[in-house]
């Protein structure tokens, strides 16, 4: 029985090539972006914004990356990151279909809710029991992109690492490579 064999063309194979899967990225590989630093980063970015149309962000890289422009008490470009990062798609710790209330009552709504935090607490506790601990922002954007199912686009692999040793459903990628 002879095996069927697709036959590639070229611009099958480089269209392959410049898909990236959905991801979530992380505070450093933003960073990268706006500073324009690293070629092979923004190559990869602008294959993804041809995909997606936007970033996908979490709340604690917004939090880290404004905290930076304060410190350094950089008012317009803090005010530029904010007018930028207002169109893209930024993740808070749980998925928006579990959020929806269905009563104003507390006890009454949809535990889900909170799993995203649970999570992260849970990460962060079992880092810290086996002394390979890094900081709760780390564990908070793993905990984002493990409930909704993204990969994390980081540079900082040896923190995350951490987590998948853990067998944490975590995926990376790193876009400097």
């Amino acid at each position: 029985m002879k095996l069927l064999q697709r036959r590639w063309k070229k611009e099958d194979i480089l269209d392959q090539m410049n898909k990236v899967e959905k991801s979530l990225l992380d505070t450093d590989i933003l960073s990268e972006i706006i500073k324009r630093a690293n070629p092979r980063i923004i190559a990869k970015a602008n294959i993804y914004l041809n995909q997606f149309d936007k970033y996908t962000i979490s709340v604690i890289t917004v939090m880290e990356i404004v905290e930076g422009w304060q410190k350094r008490k950089q008012e317009e470009r803090l005010q530029q990151f904010l007018t930028i990062v207002s169109s893209q798609e930024i993740l808070s710790f749980d998925l928006t279909e579990a959020v929806h209330e269905r009563s104003p009552i507390m006890a009454e709504r949809n535990h889900s809710v909170f799993l995203g935090a649970v999570l992260a607490g849970k990460i962060y506790a079992d880092l810290e029991t086996t002394k390979k601990r890094i900081g709760y922002p780390d564990c908070m954007i793993a905990a984002i992109a493990i409930r909704h199912n993204l990969t994390l686009v980081t540079g900082n692999l040896s923190h995350y690492q951490r987590i998948k040793d853990l067998d944490y459903s975590l995926r990376l990628d790193n876009w400097r490579l």
